[in-house]
């Protein structure tokens, strides 16, 4: 089961208890349920507050209503019993905490491929209008963006969704950072609170995320052009061990932290959705960007090596890094460079 399975998952567990009479008839099965990367500290792999949202419908049923951590327990039973869930965690007034099985690389790669957000991006941009400031213009055009690649169909934001404008020391970012990293900026903070812009955006190093994010984009396709020039290319259905090859413990961490990265995309794309929140999804970006550059040593072959299986596996899973960073960044509004 993969993170975006556990989502889909959880809202059956709800629609079936509320069928068999374990929840409150009334309850509004939701159409979508947030589940996150549990925060350090907490239990499990997962983590989701729909006990919260359903507890919520619940109230007014039967006159005393329904506890979240009531639901919370309803649904941790069913869910224990799910294959491919190891283990289900209430803990507090009603968290649900999930351990799932590691996700193999050749699941993520091909889920990755299904998804081409680049184009949808491209195809959801047509016909934006300008929504007041250009701060305002750049988030909500984004937060749309991202509700429509969920499935939505909402044309415009409601009146209440605030959007703090540039201070007037900053009226000029284009201009001084470029586009993209103008809209890095503007984007990376929640849309309530005042981004502040400083000539960190402009420096190629590691101290700058929207530097690293690009950058590992940018390796993405430099190994696939090199791994074309010596004669292989990526096997997007090795088998689920090939990624690990013969090499040593360095080469399993570093294909694992990739994996995991990107197993999370869907739930990052679902959080920003959700909460009309572009900068969960940028900060995001970070981690699959950061994993990759750990990880692109061990991808092509060293010395007289050949090309192996595992060389191949390697590169498939780069290749689905750099889909996912360059559709991350198109729904965000910013460009993937191939060479930086």
């Amino acid at each position: 089961m993969t993170p975006a399975d556990l989502s889909r998952c959880v809202v059956r567990a709800v629609r079936c208890a509320v069928e068999d009479g374990e929840l409150p008839a009334a309850v509004v099965v939701p159409e979508r349920v947030v589940v996150e990367r549990t925060r350090p500290g907490g239990v499990g792999d997962y983590a989701s507050p729909v006990a919260f949202q359903v507890a919520k419908g619940a109230k007014g049923v039967g006159g005393a209503g329904f506890p979240p951590r009531g639901v919370a327990d309803v649904l941790a039973r069913r869910l224990g019993a799910e294959p491919g869930i190891e283990s289900v965690e209430v803990t507090g007034a009603g968290f649900l905490n999930f351990v799932l099985p590691a996700v193999s690389a050749p699941d993520v790669v091909r889920d990755v491929a299904s998804r081409d957000l680049r184009v949808a991006a491209a195809l959801l941009a047509e016909g934006e209008g300008d929504a007041g400031g250009l701060r305002e213009t750049v988030v909500r055009r984004c937060v749309l963006r991202l509700l429509r690649v969920q499935g939505g169909h909402a044309r415009e934001l409601p009146g209440d969704f605030f959007v703090a404008p540039l201070a007037k020391r900053d009226s000029d970012v284009v201009d001084r950072y470029g586009a993209d990293a103008a809209v890095w900026g503007m984007v990376v903070v929640p849309a309530r609170e005042t981004p502040r812009f400083d000539d960190r955006l402009l420096v190629q190093g590691e101290a700058n995320e929207f530097f690293r994010v690009r950058y590992a984009y940018a390796r993405s396709r430099a190994l696939s052009r090199n791994a074309e020039q010596i004669g292989f290319r990526a096997e997007a259905e090795a088998e689920a061990g090939d990624v690990d090859g013969a090499g040593d413990a360095g080469d399993s961490a570093g294909a694992a932290a990739l994996v995991r990265a990107l197993a999370d995309f869907p739930l990052a794309l679902e959080a920003a959705a959700h909460h009309r929140a572009p900068e969960r999804l940028a900060r995001y970006l970070v981690e699959p960007a950061d994993a990759l550059l750990d990880f692109q040593h061990r991808v092509l072959p060293k010395g007289d090596e050949k090309p192996s299986a595992a060389h191949r596996a390697r590169l498939a899973l780069a290749e689905a890094a750099g889909t996912v960073l360059a559709g991350g960044l198109a729904l965000l509004g910013m460009d993937a460079s191939e060479r930086l």
